[in-house]
């Protein structure tokens, strides 16, 4: 089914929605910002009232929920004037980078927010409908100028949308709710499986750090060796290309595995100066500075791949399963004990030596071998479960695009 706007005031597709009018934000919409964050730790406490800022966007998209994050009591509020914004306003990013991504949320509960964010409380329009309009119609498209972000409240009061009955608007968000609730489930079933995995690690081998189950201890640097990624004159920017060989950095590390970036690689003539740095399957990748703890297993799919400036990897060159490996690094104790390690004032890293004199639980042989098993097995569910949530959000874009594209 073809949807196509109008010149002038009506957005229809063949009959079905003859009754779509265009409205102005302003027209439907009480139009905002919020105020200037109070400064300093005693200003937020941890039974007040949620005070929403750009950075917390992601997070609450996420899951994440609102009381979670920094809350002010009512004395700071009133000190510093701040206004309570209802349930079910539409909030965005209005100015700085992260306008650019455009992303947009709904208050849960009654919140303060901060003066980075525009606040749409709705009035002739439902908040729901409002926020998957405005999730199509993606607001960093009112930005002017990407070198200095921003938009204008007069601007977002401006643009105009198209908006049909609420009985339609009813039915829209009903459909849509629906299968937004599915995708959640779903990626709430692939959390369950993380935490199920990780859960098995420490019932099978205890806590690595404190080791009370009694396994042999040996270096790092005793089992394996560890090499840092290029630096100085052994990249440049000018080497990165599109469609290449890709570069494993920190941020190319998701919950243990490397999602690459194929607009960030280098060439197969760069590759070939490469050779020492280059990744084989088996390795283990670590962050070596800013989020140190991050790291990753490279699979059969990531061989040859090379290992990023901000990286260091570490080859084993005695027998240890790498899924049991990748666990160990993965656990609290093992990342708080990384953390004290790594050196800087004003951005964590850690070097080599650092990773050589690290201190590894070794299991028997036999009993890696069955971890390794149980989380391949619970991997082939979480594929499954992935799939699944792919073809819902499929199901999901092509019924916004139905309705708004």
């Amino acid at each position: 089914m073809q949807y196509q706007w109008r010149n002038q005031n009506y957005y229809e597709v063949n009959d079905m929605n003859q009754n779509w009018t265009y409205k102005k934000l302003g027209e439907i919409c009480e139009i905002s910002a919020g105020q200037g964050a109070p400064q300093g730790e005693d200003k937020y406490c941890d039974d007040g009232i949620p005070f929403v800022k750009a950075g917390n966007i992601e997070d609450l998209l996420n899951g994440l929920d609102e009381y979670k994050i920094q809350k002010v009591n009512d004395s700071v509020a009133k000190s510093h004037k701040l206004k309570l914004y209802k349930a079910g306003s539409v909030v965005f990013a209005k100015s700085g980078m992260s306008c650019m991504k455009g992303l947009v949320y709904t208050l849960k509960n009654d919140c303060f927010v901060v003066s980075h964010l525009a606040i749409l409380t709705p009035k002739d329009v439902m908040s729901s409908f409002l926020n998957y309009t405005l999730n199509f119609y993606n607001p960093n498209t009112l930005v002017k100028d990407e070198a200095y972000p921003s938009i204008s409240l007069a601007d977002i009061s401006n643009h105009s949308i198209p908006v049909p009955p609420l009985s339609t608007q009813s039915r829209i968000v009903s459909e849509l709710d629906l299968l937004q609730s599915l995708i959640d489930k779903q990626k709430a079933q692939l959390k369950e499986y993380d935490t199920l995995a990780q859960s098995i690690f420490y019932d099978m081998f205890g806590d690595p750090v404190e080791n009370e189950k009694g396994w042999e201890v040996k270096k790092l640097g005793e089992i394996a060796l560890v090499k840092i990624g290029p630096f100085g004159s052994l990249l440049h920017t000018s080497d990165y290309i599109s469609g290449g060989i890709p570069l494993v950095n920190p941020i190319h590390m998701k919950n243990g595995y490397i999602k690459p970036d194929y607009g960030f690689t280098i060439s197969e003539e760069k590759k070939k100066e490469m050779l020492p740095y280059l990744l084989k399957k088996g390795d283990v990748v670590f962050a070596r500075r800013g989020e140190i703890g991050r790291c990753a297993i490279v699979s059969e799919k990531e061989d040859g791949y090379l290992c990023g400036t901000g990286s260091l990897f570490v080859r084993f060159i005695k027998p240890i399963s790498e899924v049991f490996v990748l666990y160990l690094t993965k656990s609290d104790s093992f990342i708080k004990d990384l953390v004290s390690k790594a050196k800087g004032a004003t951005m964590l890293n850690i070097n080599c030596k650092i990773v050589e004199d690290l201190r590894l639980t070794i299991p028997p042989q036999t009993l890696q071998q069955s971890f390794a098993n149980k989380i391949e097995a619970i991997e082939r569910q979480k594929s499954a479960i992935s799939k699944s949530i792919a073809e819902t959000e499929k199901l999901f874009e092509y019924t916004m695009d139905k309705y708004f594209g």
